[in-house]
């Protein structure tokens, strides 16, 4: 098989790969329906109004492309022409190093939220403003299986709080967006913007969590395991699927003459003291 071929099926089985993890996102929202939890009709935790969307869904998909995009393509690019990252790619050397840092990427925001949509239809729980949106005409004490004369739709999406979508998702783009940076960026001249970089990024993310509580869209509690999730994903992608971290040799080759010199400037010298030191041991100076 030749090189350009191994090439091409690795490309096909990292997209086999990015695929096969967001089966369980798709399977849920096309033809899964969310486990229909009973509720307790005096419950306050769920009586709170309905609000429109502080982050919406596309703002937070325009933010972390945005980012995404701006931060991986101008560090790879940086990387790469001032010869500080190389590929043993036979193809363009941005072009491999950015195709291997936003596979990384999809991939994880991919394995986020199919764990977040499993949960979320899994479990069930009612959102904080689940009684308004559902609208029953009658609801007393417990009850199995509320008759909602509310929108369809809205009732079905009403029943994914746990846990939060946007959180998980937040904090997965923006900490992973933060460990990429402390990885590429370790010029002198960045000692605080990076860290300046790295603290509006996640303090998107938490900000993104606050607004789901303050708009009655999920519990503190929804808010708290979708940062950790996300956090926890990002970590595990950076630290064992990407390469940020690892240590690339040196990108200066030495010519065999520079090579020569070295050896014969590193080669120890031999003392007269260190022959009689020798001789002591039965080693006899050559005559």
């Amino acid at each position: 098989m030749t090189n350009l071929r191994k090439k091409k099926l690795f490309v096909l089985i990292d997209v086999l790969c990015v695929i096969v993890a967001s089966l369980p996102f798709v399977i849920m929202n096309i033809i899964y329906r969310p486990y229909q939890r009973g509720i307790h009709c005096d419950d306050e935790s769920i009586m709170y109004p309905l609000k429109s969307d502080t982050i919406t869904h596309g703002l937070m998909a325009a933010v972390a492309i945005s980012c995404t995009v701006i931060i991986l393509s101008s560090g790879e690019a940086y990387l790469v022409y001032s010869k500080k990252l190389q590929s043993n790619s036979g193809f363009n050397q941005y072009v491999a190093a950015l195709y291997k840092a936003v596979g990384t990427f999809l991939f994880g925001a991919a394995v986020s939220q199919s764990l977040t949509d499993l949960a979320k239809f899994t479990i069930g729980r009612p959102r904080p403003n689940f009684l308004t949106v559902c609208a029953p005409k009658i609801c007393k004490g417990y009850v199995a299986k509320i008759n909602c004369t509310g929108d369809p739709g809205d009732v079905t999406e009403s029943r994914l709080s746990f846990y939060s979508g946007h959180s998980s998702f937040g904090m997965y783009c923006m900490l992973f967006l933060a460990l990429y940076v402390q990885a590429r960026l370790r010029a002198k001249w960045a000692r605080l913007l990076r860290p300046t970089i790295q603290f509006f990024l996640v303090a998107f993310a938490v900000y993104v969590g606050y607004t789901r509580v303050s708009d009655y869209k999920h519990h503190w509690s929804d808010v708290l395991v979708g940062l950790l999730q996300g956090a926890l994903v990002a970590v595990l992608v950076v630290r064992y699927v990407s390469d940020f971290f690892k240590r690339h040799p040196s990108t200066q080759c030495s010519s065999p003459d520079t090579v020569e010199s070295d050896m014969l400037e590193r080669k120890p010298s031999i003392q007269v003291g260190d022959l009689e030191h020798n001789n002591h041991y039965g080693y006899h100076r050559p005559t």
